[in-house]
């Protein structure tokens, strides 16, 4: 305690040292305990001087490109690499289920020669694509987020959490991530062979593509799909199939790429509808694209695309200057004509008619303008195996239309739809499940 004494009165303050008066002065007495108190603090002001230093290091550290795993080294090959350091990052809370390591940005553009034009194998909607090798001699994959890309950070993330929970051998393995500041980036396994579009719509490269392969191709992007809509996890819509999203291994093996616009649906739910549309016009379900409803029947459309596409060596939209708006016109047209053959892409040779009318058969069936008269992808590998069964005949495909009927019914169109470009497209009205 400490006491101050005044003449007048005696009044305790209360402490553990004397005040008294003497003479014009107040004296003040340390008690033994004074020197006590005085290291005490001192170690406060140390462990808060350290504290503090220790956090600035801290977050000047995670302003540099050093953070994370070093891509060079790391063996994707040995279980025993720890894969959970983005929990460590706080910009990656979100994907702390994502089970994949963070690599540093300074490995990330080591193993690629720092971005280098010539590592450089392609550019989608995602950004450039470049070629990368690790010390063992491993190839990768790494896409990076274009600044000017319609993709954002949603569809980075999105990709990062719906893959790494994906387990199939056709598709395509995302082994890492990057994310430093602005930039972003995804590492996947290298396919020497690029994607389908590389082969199929190029002259030069169809010939590669006989018979043989394009039906392993098919069936194997099938198995994907299934895998997909049925027996993975999380049961996943992918809404972007297309040529360019289904890579190529070194034996041409298929894996389906690119997650950052699929959806998860669960339970029995078989159709959703989103204000929001993505994808690839061609490629997408008319009930889709105009009405923004999507469920697995959308990726059967897709899948039915690519198999007309395969069979044909035609782009979907490559129709310009015929009377056909698109490859699915086309194709309609020489069925109901009994001239399905005719869609066989020259370079292929002359495979069995037969297996050529069964897969065209397939493809307008997954293409038809209603959604629940498209098979379901089961029994679309159903149809495919069983070389015995009769198969349904397929109606009128979507976005079938042809130019001549468009133009003669040009006028009403005008009228009737001012607000929409003149296609010609023909969609079933449909409510929400």
């Amino acid at each position: 305690m400490f006491r101050a004494w005044y003449p007048d009165d005696d009044y305790i303050f209360g402490g553990d040292y004397g005040i008294t008066p003497h003479a014009d002065d107040v004296r003040i007495n340390y008690t033994p305990q004074a020197p006590v108190i005085g290291i005490i603090a001192v170690i406060i002001a140390a462990i808060s001087f350290f504290s503090f230093r220790r956090r600035w290091r801290k977050r000047k550290d995670s302003g540099n490109k050093d953070t994370g795993k070093d891509l060079l080294s790391f063996d994707f090959n040995y279980s025993g690499n720890p894969t959970n350091d983005a929990t460590n990052n706080m910009r990656n809370r979100n994907m702390k289920n994502s089970d994949l390591p963070m690599f540093s940005y300074a490995s990330v553009s080591a193993a690629t020669n720092n971005f280098s034009r010539n590592n450089k194998i392609g550019e989608g909607g995602f950004g450039p694509v470049y070629k990368g090798k690790l010390s063992n001699g491993q190839e990768i994959a790494l896409k990076k987020l274009s600044k000017g890309s319609g993709q954002g950070f949603q569809e980075f993330r999105n990709e990062i959490q719906l893959i790494a929970k994906l387990q199939h051998m056709n598709l395509v393995r995302l082994l890492g991530f990057c994310i430093d500041k602005d930039e972003s980036m995804l590492i996947y396994e290298y396919m020497p062979n690029k994607s389908l579009d590389f082969f199929l719509f190029d002259s030069n490269m169809q010939e590669k593509l006989d018979w043989k392969t394009r039906v392993h191709i098919i069936e194997g992007t099938a198995q994907g799909i299934l895998y997909l809509h049925k027996y993975s996890r999380l049961r996943v819509i992918h809404r972007d199939l297309k040529a360019s999203n289904i890579l190529l291994d070194e034996d041409l093996n298929p894996k389906i790429s690119d997650f950052g616009m699929a959806r998860i649906f669960g339970g029995d739910d078989s159709r959703t509808n989103t204000k929001r549309i993505v994808g690839t016009y061609g490629y997408m379900a008319p009930e889709y694209a105009m009405q923004g409803l999507f469920s697995i029947k959308s990726d059967v459309f897709s899948f039915g695309v690519l198999v007309l596409e395969i069979i044909s060596g035609k782009k979907n939209t490559g129709f310009y200057n015929t009377d056909c708006l698109s490859l699915l016109g086309h194709a309609w047209e020489l069925w109901i004509s009994n001239r399905g053959v005719e869609l066989l892409d020259p370079a292929v040779g002359s495979p069995p008619v037969g297996a050529l009318l069964r897969y065209i058969n397939v493809g307008l069936l997954c293409v038809q303008e209603d959604p629940n008269e498209r098979p379901n992808m089961s029994i679309v590998i159903s149809m495919i195996n069983n070389e015995i069964a009769v198969l349904p005949a397929p109606k009128h495909p979507a976005f079938s239309t042809s130019r001549r009927v468009m133009m003669n019914n040009s006028d009403s169109l005008i009228n009737k739809t001012p607000n929409y470009t003149i296609n010609g497209l023909t969609v079933s009205t449909m409510a929400p499940r």
